[in-house]
């Protein structure tokens, strides 16, 4: 293992995380505000993605384990589980590729 992995550690998670243009959709979706999950899937279905609930969950996932989305809210609809509204965490990526340790 390079010593120097961990200086690419966060170029490498974000690139995991951004690789696939759903996630894009997502993050431009959410913009400056807030989303509940059932928006963001309806957006999607909308924009021609054909994913499953449980696409959309592993998409919002991944996006979350890189930093980039959160849960701002829990909206509580009926007796099932709360519904998750989801917020950008991250709005600006910056890579200096010249970094000095």
């Amino acid at each position: 293992m390079c010593n120097h992995d961990t200086q690419f550690d966060s170029l490498r998670k974000y690139t995991r995380a951004l690789h696939c243009p759903t996630r894009w959709l997502i993050i431009r979706f959410i913009g400056n505000g807030m989303k509940s999950t059932k928006e963001i899937y309806q957006y999607l279905t909308k924009e021609g993605e054909r994913l499953t609930p449980s696409g959309l969950y592993y998409h919002l996932s991944e996006l979350k384990g890189a930093d980039m989305i959160d849960v701002a809210e829990f909206k509580e609809e009926g007796g099932g589980a709360p519904e998750k509204i989801w917020k950008l965490k991250t709005k600006r990526l910056v890579i200096d590729l010249l970094e000095e340790r």
